[in-house]
């Protein structure tokens, strides 16, 4: 059996991935979630778990958020701290600033996992076209929803209707791609 394992910076990832991943990948893989205690904690830890990690049919997500540095530096550095660790292969993605840019381009997700009305039909507004853009998701996304997203029961909730073929973030449409391609590689 097939293994897909995530290594998340936050547990708010995870509860987002709960939701959208059976949409995404057959019953029959199994998904693992190895989450830590912020992105240093996930960057010092890293080489270690991935070494560690003995279960064969094995597949690796590594994942966290860009905040405010640069994407693509976070992205070599991951990679090479998953080479260091034996584990080349392994897919990484960066969300683009913070994870709530995800759900800013899916404004329908939103509206329908926190019960707001009316979201969806913001989502043509330029600051929603391409969310990722956006120097602090979770703040404009607090604004938006009136202050009632909270980080990890919001990302529960607006998870399970994220769609993942009609997104407006990239770096989410990248993540898609990404877990598919690992998927069918394994």
């Amino acid at each position: 059996m097939k293994t897909l394992v995530f290594f998340l910076e936050e547990p708010s990832a995870q509860r987002m991935l709960e939701g959208v991943l059976p949409r995404l990948i057959s019953q029959d893989i199994m998904v693992r979630y190895v989450v830590f205690q912020g992105k240093s904690h996930l960057e010092k830890e890293l080489v270690r778990k991935l070494r560690l990690w003995q279960h064969p049919d094995s597949v690796f997500v590594v994942m966290r958020d860009q905040d405010a540095g640069d994407c693509r530096v976070i992205k070599m550095r991951l990679a090479e701290l998953c080479r260091q660790a034996g584990r080349s292969e392994a897919l990484v993605r960066i969300a683009c600033h913070e994870l709530e840019s995800f759900y800013l381009g899916d404004l329908a997700a939103v509206e329908r996992g926190l019960g707001i009305g009316g979201l969806s039909a913001k989502q043509g507004r330029s600051q929603y076209r391409n969310p990722d853009k956006l120097g602090n998701p979770s703040e404009e996304l607090g604004k938006l929803t009136g202050g009632r997203y909270q980080k990890i029961a919001g990302s529960r909730s607006i998870g399970v209707h994220l769609d993942p073929d009609n997104n407006l973030s990239p770096s989410f449409n990248a993540l898609v791609v990404g877990i598919r391609r690992v998927v069918e590689i394994a």
